[in-house]
């Protein structure tokens, strides 16, 4: 067989010589187009349903939101297993498919059911939905901001997580082939309301007023219109707070004549959220 081929190879050069250019041609292409991957994603065809819930504990999470979730994706086409985690305020289903349904038939029939889900989960108690399509496998980059040493007094670590958050977030989201951007560090940017309990109690006021009147007086409202001779007029009605002050001037309720506002029963001022981790960083030293 090997003599045959070798014959055959030194009596036809230039079929060879087409095969050998042709095996070159298809060895560039295929170097330029393959995909690259240094640790290969070896995950099973899953997707993940997140909801979160600031009030509940775990094994409320379990109950109210972990199991009204399985149920609803019980009976799914292709089905392989259904696996859940449950804590505090947090809630992960992880439904497995066959590697045979592909990546969006699964994502399109959990969309489906996500409405059923969240019928069966009780007002305020969190909203069910779906993660991108990647894993952890699929961080491809970590990055940090940092100020330069003239600058350290000028930017907090808030202000860079604001920066992170509104400006380059959004910006490296529109990059093609992104699907997820994930934030931590720094600390999160709140308005903050601390109320005073002798005087809520003074005014026979309770925190369910505070939530309603914070609710209620930011937004933006529209009307009807206006007609005047040939140019009409829309009305609108623009609630949406802007400052500290805004929040301070909301009126929670009306005694005797005189309105109660956030900053008669509480302090009003910025804040951050709790911090459940750390994360460090490695100073270089410059070369």
């Amino acid at each position: 067989m090997i003599n045959a081929i070798i014959s055959f190879s030194i009596h036809n050069k230039l079929i060879i010589g087409l095969f050998t250019v042709f095996l070159i041609g298809w060895g560039i292409y295929a170097v330029q187009n393959i995909p690259i991957d240094a640790v290969p994603d070896i995950t099973n065809n899953q997707v993940q349903i997140i909801t979160t819930s600031q009030s509940l504990a775990a094994q409320e999470v379990e109950q109210f939101i972990t199991y009204p979730v399985e149920l609803a994706m019980a009976n799914l086409p292709g089905l392989k297993e259904i696996r859940s985690i449950s804590r505090f305020g947090l809630s992960v289903v992880t439904v497995v498919f066959e590697e045979s349904m592909g990546t969006f038939l699964p994502r399109q029939l959990v969309a489906e059911q996500l409405k059923e889900a969240q019928e069966n989960i009780g007002d305020g108690f969190g909203t069910p939905s779906m993660v991108p399509i990647t894993t952890g496998l699929g961080e491809i980059y970590q990055y940090t901001l940092a100020t330069d040493p003239e600058h350290d007094t000028v930017y907090s670590p808030t202000e860079l997580r604001t920066i992170q958050d509104w400006i380059v977030k959004r910006q490296l989201s529109m990059i093609p082939g992104v699907v997820e951007i994930n934030s931590f560090g720094g600390f999160l940017k709140q308005y903050e309301a601390a109320v005073d309990p002798n005087k809520l109690n003074a005014y026979n006021l309770t925190l369910s007023d505070i939530f309603t009147a914070l609710a209620k007086n930011n937004q933006n409202t529209g009307g009807s219109y206006i007609e005047k001779n040939p140019e009409r007029y829309y009305i609108r009605g623009q609630g949406l707070v802007g400052s500290l002050e805004d929040i301070r001037q909301t009126v929670v309720a009306n005694r005797q004549g005189v309105p109660v506002t956030i900053g008669d029963i509480a302090n009003v001022g910025m804040g951050q959220a709790p911090a459940m981790g750390l994360l460090p960083k490695m100073a270089r030293e410059k070369q």
